[in-house]
């Protein structure tokens, strides 16, 4: 279910979409979902799951990216501008991303987890083609392809 064109939602920034943002990476991110993060980040609806503070530090220590700054320090500054805040990782959450519906096959725990946010908090803002798949295939999750 896409929700590009209707009224903001609570939106959860996957990881991928939240490094792009936070790294001014606008070739990152399409035009559709630039619009619906700055549109929610205005009324306070940006998210961001505990889950990827983990991910951004796992993909630190794996060199897979740089940061021009600790990841501490990255952190603190990247959950700064108003409109968006962090979710907590809770029992709820974490239940719940092992009990996803037609997911049987995805096992990235991260991915499970931010999916679990989302489908909680509102919708998911990502470029994983597997889970814009699943979505659209399923309808169990609200989402906005963030591809460019």
């Amino acid at each position: 279910m896409s929700l590009a064109n209707s009224p903001a939602p609570s939106l959860v920034l996957d990881t991928q979409t939240w490094l792009g943002v936070v790294e001014g990476r606008g070739d990152l991110i399409g035009r559709t979902a630039r619009i619906a993060i700055e549109r929610s980040a205005r009324n306070g609806a940006l998210l961001v799951a505990a889950i990827s503070v983990w991910e951004v530090a796992m993909l630190v220590a794996w060199g897979r990216i740089t940061l021009a700054m600790s990841v501490d320090e990255w952190v603190a500054a990247s959950l700064r501008p108003p409109g968006l805040r962090l979710v907590p990782l809770d029992a709820e959450i974490a239940i719940d991303s092992v009990r996803l519906p037609d997911f049987a096959d995805h096992e990235d725990p991260a991915d499970r987890m931010i999916i679990a946010t989302a489908r909680r908090e509102g919708a998911l803002v990502t470029t994983d083609a597997t889970i814009l798949a699943w979505a659209a295939r399923h309808g169990h999750l609200r989402t906005i392809d963030a591809r460019p």
